[in-house]
């Protein structure tokens, strides 16, 4: 709009009289961050989202394959053989004790060997 002159001899110019270089910068300036926005959220989506996913997806096919007289691992380490199946629980036998049947999620399953691969 206007220039102005300070006590100190400096040339101050008004806000509204932007040159078009400067204005050019500033959109530069924007589509970085956008640029820098975008690929941060990449980089968090391919390092910590999506092998979450694959891990979830294995897990959940791991579980679908889960049958009756599997031998199993539990997420606190004690193993067991699965005596019965409902939808989200499963009862598992463990040790040589027969009494000793806990029902549990099929969440807390860390680790299936099948009955027929022993050979």
């Amino acid at each position: 709009m206007g220039i102005f002159m300070t006590a100190g001899g400096m040339v101050l110019e008004a806000a509204g009289g932007a040159t078009p270089e400067a204005a050019g910068g500033a959109a530069g300036a924007g589509i970085m961050m956008v640029l820098y926005i975008v690929m941060f959220g990449a980089i968090i989506y391919f390092m910590m989202i999506r092998p979450q996913k694959k891990e979830q997806k294995k897990m959940a096919a791991m579980l679908s394959t889960l049958e009756i007289g599997d031998c199993v691992l539990t997420n606190s380490g004690f193993y067991g053989i699965i005596i019965d199946i409902t939808d989200d629980t499963v009862i598992v036998e463990f040790g040589n004790n027969k009494n000793c049947r806990i029902p549990m999620q099929k969440t807390s399953i860390a680790q299936i060997e099948k009955a027929n691969a022993e050979s």
